[in-house]
Formats: structure tokens, sequence, C-alpha cells
């Protein structure tokens, strides 16, 4: 049994016996979506990073950490459509890690990304960890009466979009992998910046906060996930969730233009990282024809890429690579 595979056993555990009234989204989204009394949904999500997993103490540094540990909360409150508000933080932590500065440069890289998104950071819980830090972070969001957007919305004829670049991520982790470091210079290399940049997607990642706002409040998403698994992977749950099928243009997929330049050098293939590469925490939405023209080219200086087309679920999902014609694998990060 892999991770979703769970994830699907547990939701029809919880389902068997009903929703609440109140609960419009339980698990098998980015969020919950609990209605409130005041004319608004609460959105509620949670995340864990765990050492040797999630990342590596030698590759990062503590405020780089404490920065993505609370964005990639962030993302999921952004994947609904929603305003992210209140933020709850919780540390295990090894004793020799908690007797160095460690813990107080962490929370100072959490505090920075929180207040640049006006959310307060309400509670949490500290305790000893035996060898290995483990991070969970919970962030609460909301968004006006049903104007959520969840994964289930994608209808045939959809056009699909993704914000930003992709692939970037995954980079920075294979440059990891291979030895680089924020602020250590490989001076063999005649582009020292783009690989710092690079790294800094993967260690410092951006969530698209405005971006889920406008779509959100704008309505102008029918559908709308993060991209964390892999675009692969989160096209398909997208799809699931959908009961739709898509094809997307290879052509058309915005690669970081440093990623392109990264695999020429090494051997890396920049579709492959931007397919299946995963942590590039860019929206992938569905956006009906009639509200295309009404979508904004920026938002926060971010552009967005018209990628594909939701398709039937009988024509499945693929990749249109010139002539040929294949179907796209979930093939991003699995835990499990």
């Amino acid at each position: 049994m892999n991770e979703f595979d769970f994830i699907d056993h547990l939701r029809a555990q919880t389902e068997a016996r009903g929703y609440p009234s109140e609960l419009l989204c339980g698990i098998g989204d980015d969020a919950a979506v609990i209605k409130q009394l005041t004319g608004h949904d609460a959105v509620v999500s949670a995340d864990l990073l765990v050492e040797d997993i999630d990342f590596r103490r030698d590759a990062t540094q503590p405020r780089l950490l404490g920065h993505k540990a609370l964005a990639v909360s962030l993302s999921d409150i952004a994947a609904m459509g929603a305003r992210p508000r209140w933020a709850l933080v919780s540390l295990g932590i090894p004793p020799d890690t908690w007797a160095s500065d460690f813990v107080a440069e962490l929370y100072e890289g959490i505090l920075s990304l929180a207040y640049g998104y006006e959310v307060r950071l309400i509670g949490g819980d500290l305790s000893r960890a035996p060898k290995q830090i483990v991070i969970d972070s919970i962030v609460m969001g909301e968004c006006a009466r049903g104007n959520a957007v969840f994964r289930s919305g994608a209808k045939p004829g959809d056009h699909l979009f993704v914000t930003g670049s992709l692939g970037g991520s995954a980079a920075g982790l294979r440059l990891i992998e291979r030895g680089a470091r924020v602020g250590i210079h490989e001076l063999e290399d005649p582009d020292v910046r783009s690989i710092q940049e690079l790294l800094m997607r993967h260690l410092r990642p951006a969530p698209r906060v405005g971006w889920g706002l406008v779509l959100g409040e704008q309505r102008l998403a029918s559908a709308m996930i993060d991209i964390s698994d892999g675009l692969s992977s989160d096209l398909h749950h997208l799809c699931r969730e959908s009961k739709v099928g898509a094809i997307i243009e290879s052509g058309k997929l915005p690669i970081d233009s440093r990623v392109a330049a990264l695999c020429g050098r090494r051997a890396l293939d920049p579709l492959i990282l931007a397919l299946h590469g995963g942590e590039d925490f860019e929206l992938l939405f569905a956006v009906s024809p009639e509200n295309v023209p009404r979508l904004p080219g920026k938002v926060d200086g971010v552009g967005l890429t018209e990628i594909g087309e939701i398709r039937p679920q009988s024509e499945g999902i693929r990749v249109s690579e010139g002539s040929r014609l294949w179907d796209l694998k979930p093939l991003g990060w699995k835990h499990f």
C-alpha cells in the first residue's frame, strides 16, 4: 500500500460515518474547508517535514528551513483560493540542536515569511526528539462562502494553466545531491549565480498566495492544486478528483531557463525535471473558456502559462510532444 492508497483508505473510513453539514471538503484536497457562521469558510491544512526524508540539515540553513516549513502549508491554502490567517508550528528537536542557535534562527525564518503574508503565529508545541528534526505546520485561512477552489471542479474543454516556472526546485535538489551548497561557489562552473538561484528555488520556495487569492476571489479557476509532488502526479490528482482526462503540450511547459542551461552541462533532461521533479509549489489550475479572457497576465510579478486542456476521462492523461502522443505516468514524489 502506497501513501495515496492509505489516504484513500482513511478517506473511505471517515466518509462512511458521514460528513457534518459544515464540512464542505475533507480528506482528498489540498486543505479542508469548513463553513463558518460569518459568511466565510475556514480552510485548514497541515504539513510535516522530517529530517533526512524531506530535508538534509547539512544542505540547508535554519532560516531557510523555517521558511520552507511554513511555505509548504501556505501553498496549500493558496491552492484553495483562500487567504492564510493563522499558523501553528510544532517542533521535535534533538537535545544537542536545542542547545544551539538553530531553533531561534528557524523561527526567524518562519516569522519572516508569516509577517510577509500577514499571517499570525498563534501556537504550536515543542518536544525532544531522539535524533532527527521533525516540523509540523498547520495553517488556517478563510475565503468567502462558496469561493474555495477544489480539485474536483474541472470540466472537459477547460484550459490548463500553471503559474511561474517548472523544474527549478528539482534542479536545485540535484545540485545539492552533487555537493552544491548555498553560499559555496563552484569555481569551476561559469554560472555560479544560476546555481545559487536554483538552490534557493528548492530551499526557499515562494508560495503563490497572491495568485490563489485572485483565482479564488474572482472565481476564475474551476479546479486547482499546488505542484508539490510534481506536475505529473499532481495533474493526476486533479484529474482523478474531477473525473476527467487531460492533454498537455510539452513545448508549452514553462521550464525554468536556468534548468535548461544546467541540464545541458550535466546530462539531465529538463522535461523530466519539469514533469516529475516536484516542490515547485506553483499553482496548476483549470479555467473555463469564458473565464480565460479575465485572467490577469501577472500577479505579484509572477506570470502564467497555458499548458494544455482538460479532456474526457476516457482519453486519459497524455503529453503531446511534436508528432508524438504518450501517456503521462504519475512519476513524481511518493513517500511510500
